[in-house]
C-alpha cells in the first residue's frame, strides 16, 4: 500500500514529486526481497491496483453519474487492468534479481519496469496516463528527457529507487552512491547541450480559448446556441490581439460542424478579417461514421482542412470489440461510437506548420512523433477536461503536456474547455497557464521547434534501447555465472 500510495501521490493534484523514486524503492524492496515469482507478483498487483485507482480516480467524475450502482468500476476494472503492468515488472524484476550481476541488477529491474509501462501505454487499448516520467517535468532531471522521453525518465527515477532499495537490503551505500555519481555525471552535458536550455524568443503570436461550458450543459440541445455564441464573442475578442494562430478546444462546438455550413461561413469570415488560422473543436460526421474533429479555417477564408482524431479513448469514444461486450450494463448508453482518423496531420501556416492533437493523443508519445517527423513545427492540443471537473484529471494531462514539449524541443498550445489552457515552452514550463473553471482568453508568443535527441529517436527506440539494455544485464550475468562454472570445474 504505502508503495503505489507514494508513486501515486507523486503526481497532481498533491504533486509531491520527491516521492517517486521513494515509492519506487519500496517496490523494488518487495520484488528484490521475495525471489518467488508468484509472490512478487501478487505484490506488484496489489501495489499497482493501489497506484492506479488513485491515480484514476478522476475517471468517475461526470462518468459516474450515468452508471448509478456500477459508477465504482470505471475505477476498479481500469486499474485492475493496468496492475498486470506492476505484474509483467514484477516477473522481470525477479529475473533480473536472480540472473544479472549484483551492481546491474537494481538498472535491468528498472529497465523492466519502464519496459512494462510502455507496452501498457501504446495501441489502441494503451492507457499512458501514470507514467512515472512524467513527475520529473519541473525537477532538475527534465533535461534527460530531450534524450531519453517519459520512458527513459521512468528508467531514471526507477533505478534511483531500485539502487535505494538495494542498499537496504545489502547494508551498504556503495552501489547507491556508484550509481547517482554516475547520474550526476550524465545530468551536467545533457543540461548543458539541451537545446530548450537557451531557445530563442518566440515571436509568432498565437491565442487559446477557453469557453468553461460545465460537461452536463454542453451536450444539451438548450445550450448549443449559448455555448455557440460564447465562443464566437471570445474568438472574436481575440482576433483584437492579431494572433496569426487561434485554438479552441475540442468539440467545442457540439454538432457535426460539416453539416452547418451557417456556423463554418461564421468561422470563416472571422478568419478572413483576422487574417489568422483558426482551429475549431466539433464533429464530422461521414456516412455512417462519425468523428472527433478539428477543423482548420485559414486566413484566406476557406476551410483549410479537417482533422480527424486517431486515438480514441477505449469504452469512452469507442468499444473494442463491442461485438463481444454487448452484454455490459449501460456500456452502449455511455460511450460513444465514433470512428478512427488514420493520418498523422501536419497542416502548414503561413508562419508555423503545426501538430493538431486532439485531447487524449496528447498522453501517446509516438502520435505526436510521428507528426513531428513530418515536419509539425508547433504543437496545438484542443481537448475537453471539463469531464474532469476539478479533480487531478485536467492537471495530470496538463503535465504530460509538459513532456511533449521536453520530448520534442517544441512549443505547445493547449486549448481546454475549463482548463488547464496555456503556451508551454520547449523546456517543458508554461508561459501562460489559465486557472480551471474561468473563461479565458490566452495570448502568447511561440516559435520555431529547437529540436531534441529524443525527436531524433523517438520512443520506440528507446523501448528497444531499454530492451537491449535488459537482455545485456542478464546475459552478462549468465556469462558471468558460466565463467565461474567452468573455473570451478577446472
Amino acid at each position: 500500500m504505502i508503495a503505489g500510495s507514494a508513486l501515486a501521490l507523486a503526481f497532481p493534484k498533491v504533486g509531491a514529486t520527491w516521492l517517486a523514486p521513494f515509492g519506487a524503492a519500496a517496490i523494488f524492496w518487495i520484488w528484490q526481497s521475495h525471489a518467488s515469482y508468484r509472490r512478487a507478483a501478487a505484490l506488484g498487483f496489489l501495489a499497482g491496483f493501489i497506484f492506479f485507482a488513485i491515480s484514476f480516480s478522476w475517471f468517475g467524475t461526470t462518468v459516474g453519474a450515468y452508471l448509478g450502482n456500477f459508477a465504482s468500476a470505471v475505477i476498479v476494472l481500469p486499474a485492475a487492468l493496468e496492475a498486470l503492468a506492476f505484474v509483467a515488472a514484477a516477473l522481470l524484476a525477479v529475473t533480473a534479481y536472480r540472473f544479472a550481476p549484483p551492481a546491474l541488477a537494481p538498472l535491468a529491474a528498472a529497465a523492466g519496469f519502464a519496459l512494462a509501462e510502455w507496452g501498457r501505454s501504446v495501441g489502441v487499448m494503451g492507457a499512458p496516463f501514470g507514467q512515472i516520467g512524467y513527475t520529473q517535468v519541473d525537477t532538475p532531471l527534465r533535461s534527460l528527457g530531450a534524450y531519453i522521453g517519459s520512458y527513459g525518465l521512468t528508467w531514471v527515477v526507477c533505478a534511483l529507487g531500485a539502487y535505494l532499495a538495494d542498499a537496504f537490503i545489502a547494508r551498504t551505500t556503495k552501489r547507491l552512491l556508484g550509481f547517482l555519481g554516475i547520474l550526476v555525471v550524465a545530468l551536467a552535458p545533457a543540461w548543458w547541450f539541451w537545446p530548450a536550455r537557451s531557445y530563442p524568443a518566440p515571436s509568432v503570436r498565437v491565442a487559446a480559448i477557453q469557453g468553461n461550458i460545465a460537461q452536463s450543459l454542453k451536450w444539451t440541445p438548450q445550450a448549443f446556441t449559448y455555448s455557440l455564441d460564447r465562443y464566437v464573442k471570445l474568438t472574436q475578442e481575440a482576433t483584437t490581439a492579431h494572433p496569426a494562430i487561434i485554438a479552441l478546444p475540442e468539440t467545442a462546438i457540439a454538432t457535426a460542424l460539416n453539416e452547418a455550413p451557417d456556423i463554418i461561413s461564421t468561422f470563416a469570415h472571422i478568419s478572413k478579417n483576422a487574417h489568422s488560422t483558426i482551429i475549431v473543436g466539433s464533429l464530422e460526421a461521414l456516412g455512417t461514421r462519425a468523428y472527433n474533429a478539428l477543423y482548420v479555417f485559414s486566413p484566406e477564408g476557406g476551410l483549410q482542412a479537417v482533422y480527424q482524431k486517431r486515438q480514441l479513448v477505449p469504452f469512452a469514444e469507442a468499444i473494442p470489440g463491442d461485438a463481444f461486450l454487448h452484454w455490459v450494463p449501460k456500456l452502449d448508453e455511455l460511450a460513444s461510437h465514433f470512428s478512427h482518423g488514420h493520418v498523422n496531420a501536419v497542416i502548414p501556416t503561413p508562419s508555423l506548420s503545426f501538430a493538431p492533437i486532439i485531447c487524449w493523443e496528447s498522453a501517446f508519445a509516438d502520435l505526436v512523433d510521428a507528426q513531428v517527423r513530418g515536419g509539425a513545427q508547433l504543437l496545438i492540443i484542443s481537448t475537453d477536461d471539463a469531464w474532469f471537473g476539478t479533480s487531478a484529471g485536467p492537471y495530470q494531462h496538463a503535465q504530460i503536456a509538459q513532456m511533449r514539449a521536453i520530448e520534442e524541443g517544441s512549443w505547445v498550445l493547449r486549448a481546454a474547455s475549463t482548463g488547464v489552457s496555456g503556451i508551454i515552452a520547449p523546456d517543458g514550463h508554461y508561459t501562460h497557464r489559465t486557472d480551471l473553471d474561468r473563461e479565458a482568453i490566452v495570448i502568447g508568443r511561440v516559435g520555431p521547434p529547437v529540436g531534441s535527441i529524443f525527436a531524433r529517436i523517438g520512443p520506440t527506440r528507446i523501448a528497444m534501447l531499454l530492451a537491449a539494455l535488459y537482455v545485456a544485464a542478464i546475459g552478462l550475468g549468465a556469462f558471468l555465472r558460466l565463467q565461474r562454472l567452468r573455473r570451478g570445474g577446472a
